[in-house]
């Protein structure tokens, strides 16, 4: 990996133990990709399009968390269709096995370190 890319991590609160095993794998030396974490940790009391807005712009790619709770999850969805408006690469993935859940304009890929590696080292 040449370059540590800003990643931000789009996720349905439901699942942020995922958006959390996704940050704990990107601190190993093992891991074949590294990231800047700019997923918003706690809701903003107000103006949080703005904030989130510069956070993505700040970004090389939106990495979505895709489960069932996205379909219903109306700050994920917010903050894939800023990306996309944006022209911030979005790239999903599917959290579990048994859940393959179809965002509408998103690509979702299998869960893997080497696929999630391997997009962040192509933008």
């Amino acid at each position: 990996m040449a370059d540590k890319k800003v990643i931000f991590v789009a996720f349905a609160i439901e699942d942020e133990r995922i958006r959390d095993m996704i940050k704990g794998q990107s601190l190993s030396n093992a891991t074949p990709f590294e990231y800047i974490d700019m997923s918003v940790k706690e809701a903003y009391e107000s103006d949080w399009k703005n904030k989130v807005k510069t956070r993505i712009l700040r970004s090389h790619g939106v990495l979505a968390i895709v489960t069932k709770s996205s379909l219903t999850s109306t700050g994920q969805k917010w903050e894939i269709q800023c990306a996309q408006e944006l022209g911030v690469p979005v790239k999903g993935i599917w959290a579990y096995k048994e859940d393959r859940t179809s965002l509408p304009g998103v690509s979702t890929m299998v869960w893997s370190w080497p696929n999630i590696g391997n997009w962040i080292d192509s933008l």
